[in-house]
């Protein structure tokens, strides 16, 4: 595909990082010289130095018959506008990253008209994630295929937990859930396990399931936790906002801590059934006096990586039973484990992931057949939901006989409205909607997992 990516900040860096490896044809425009002469270097692009809003920029950069532009600069207004400008100049396809909660409602209601064929807001869509890490307190992260009816999970192996010392085979015979155990991480590294694959304290473990399971899965090894109902959040930024309105909606009691006293006020008039304080959330003592000891679940978003994970490991310290950190740096998710620091959102990574699931179902309208994608691990592992939607010789056989390719693994088997976790008699069958969690990359195709 040829793909257009206008404003290379750290979202505009992640996505074009994810994108190089994938065969595309890839423009990058910025106005800042020396960021696309260090980018050229490093990546196989083409670049234009300039406003990606002017068409004279946009003819220069080639970009008529283009399939996607994505437009991240700093600006919702310059976003929107060059979108419009990208559409006009012969772009197939627009995605605007769109920050302002004041613009979303009549963006949506006017994006055909505008040229928009998609809107990313990286912190909404990062505060969502924090919500549903909140809901699900024995969770870590939780992914969703087929339309919500498959979660792909991932849990950490606490201490008491049922599954440490078990091989997969072995909770096959004593486990009645289904779920599908389908990628383990421990320290850096990553496998998709054998039979014989032995669990450890602190593995992190991605596994397979519907809602129904999921809930007994939990149950049976014993990592069921209670509702979390007081929340502190550190840090008044607009996922601050997003996560405390949505929360208090909900009957969370909220206390949001921030530092700039204008900011403050300004959140403290937005969100009446939040409890805001003036002051530093990184202070010891002001944590101790605004009752950290009290609260379920702690959310550290200030702009300092290294001020979250140390407050949000004091938190841990103060028994809090979920802690939420949000991590900017790639350079920093070699050591979280250690520091246990378990549960981690970033921004970037989320409109990333959010990108390219949707470049892979716009390529799905050119002879692909991927509906979906999730990357997991530090983009170290792919989930990837296909559609059967041609006959191929691999249907209607067990996978028992079929040769998988190694580091692949066939997750969930969608048939109409059933959920099939698959054992070895399973066959994928013509209309299915399968999910493969794979090591490998650029799968595009179902038949590419097979050898």
């Amino acid at each position: 595909m040829k793909i257009i990516i206008i404003g290379l900040g750290t979202t505009g860096r992640t996505i074009l990082k994810s994108l190089s490896s994938e065969g595309h044809t890839i423009t990058i425009i910025d106005e800042n010289k020396d960021k696309i002469e260090h980018l050229i270097e490093k990546y196989d692009v083409s670049a234009v130095v300039g406003n990606g809003a002017r068409l004279d920029i946009l003819q220069e950069a080639d970009v008529k018959g283009a399939d996607l532009a994505i437009v991240l600069t700093n600006s919702d207004e310059l976003n929107v506008f060059a979108c419009l400008v990208a559409k006009k100049a012969g772009v197939k396809n627009t995605i605007a990253r769109v920050r302002n909660p004041e613009y979303r409602k009549q963006i949506m209601d006017m994006k055909d008209e505008l040229g928009i064929s998609m809107i990313v807001n990286p912190e909404r869509e990062t505060a969502n994630e924090i919500y549903n890490l909140i809901s699900l307190p024995s969770i870590a992260q939780v992914e969703y295929f087929a339309k919500g009816r498959v979660w792909l999970v991932e849990i950490v192996a606490e201490k008491g937990c049922t599954l440490i010392g078990e091989t997969l085979i072995s909770l096959g015979k004593k486990l009645t859930s289904k779920v599908l155990i389908c990628a383990v991480q421990r320290g850096n590294s990553v496998v998709i396990p054998s039979g014989n694959f032995l669990i450890e304290e602190g593995d992190r473990i991605h596994f397979t399931s519907d809602v129904r399971s999921l809930r007994d899965f939990l149950a049976e090894i014993n990592l069921v936790k209670s509702k979390l109902k007081n929340i502190m959040i550190v840090g008044g930024s607009r996922i601050a906002y997003y996560l405390a309105d949505e929360l208090s909606k909900k009957k969370y009691t909220i206390k949001l801590i921030e530092e700039n006293k204008a900011n403050a006020e300004n959140l403290a008039d937005e969100l009446p059934r939040v409890t805001v304080v003036h002051g530093n959330g990184t202070q010891h003592d002001l944590l101790l006096e605004e009752g950290i000891e009290a609260m379920d679940a702690f959310v550290a978003l200030t702009d300092i990586d290294e001020e979250n994970m140390v407050v949000s490991m004091f938190a841990n310290k103060m028994r809090v039973k979920k802690t939420i950190t949000q991590i900017r740096s790639d350079n920093l998710y070699g050591m979280l484990g250690e520091l246990g620091i378990n549960n981690t959102v970033s921004p970037k990574k989320i409109v990333a992931n959010r990108v390219i699931s949707y470049i892979r179902a716009l390529s799905n309208t050119r002879g692909s057949n991927v509906l979906s994608l999730s990357r997991l691990v530090n983009s170290q592992v792919e989930a990837l939901e296909f559609h059967a939607k041609k006959q191929e010789k691999i249907y209607d056989k067990p996978l028992r006989e079929l040769k998988i390719k190694e580091n692949c693994l066939i997750a969930c088997i969608i048939r109409q409205n059933e959920v099939i976790i698959p054992g070895g008699n399973s066959c994928i069958k013509l209309g299915d909607n399968v999910i493969i969690v794979t090591t490998h990359k650029n799968f595009d195709d179902l038949t590419d997992a097979f050898e």
